[in-house]
């Protein structure tokens, strides 16, 4: 079967290895530009991450749902996640990092504190439609890791409640990206 732009999708879907590698050669480009774009000062990483978005295509094509956004912009949302994750792990490899490799360190620590600042500024960015109360309800939960539960108990309000408003806070983000990615294209 021809693989074309009207039925990639559906291969993908399928598991069908010719659509991958479709989707690689038309999409590449904007692939490789997220990537690079997040990972700027950590080259050596991107390719590791293309792979990375490129297996979490294809495991999640199912997932996407060609009425919430275009396959472009939930393939750029894979990419940068991924590149975010790349970054996580590098901080995490570093600052585990053994004794023996501290000619290295001094380098890793200094890319290091520049990339804690680039997540710091880019989560706040992230969070910047949010109210103050909720940035700080979701620094609190996805940020610094305390459970729903212990978030409620420590605000005074049920745990539904903390959920709702983390459910309406994703939708403000969501939105607020979706418009950043068509502003993107123009």
């Amino acid at each position: 079967m021809r693989i074309t732009e009207n039925n990639f999708i559906a291969e993908l879907r399928r598991g069908n290895e010719k659509a991958l590698e479709y989707m690689a050669e038309h999409y590449g480009g904007l692939m490789y530009a997220v990537v690079r774009k997040q990972l700027a000062s950590l080259p050596e990483l991107q390719q590791e991450c293309m792979n990375d978005a490129l297996l979490a295509v294809w495991q999640h094509t199912s997932r996407y749902d060609e009425n919430r956004s275009s396959f472009e912009n939930w393939l750029a949302g894979i990419c940068r996640y991924k590149a975010i994750d790349c970054r996580r792990r590098w901080l995490h490899q570093i600052q585990e990092a053994p004794l023996e490799s501290a000619e290295h360190l001094e380098d890793a620590g200094s890319r290091s504190v520049l990339l804690e600042q680039e997540i710091f500024e880019e989560t706040e960015q992230m969070l910047s439609c949010l109210n103050e109360d909720d940035r700080a309800l979701f620094r609190q939960l996805f940020i610094d890791g305390v459970s729903a539960e212990e978030a409620a108990i420590q605000r005074g309000i049920s745990r539904s409640n903390v959920y709702n408003r983390v459910s309406r806070g994703r939708k403000r983000i969501q939105k607020q990206y979706l418009a950043f990615g068509k502003e993107q294209k123009r």
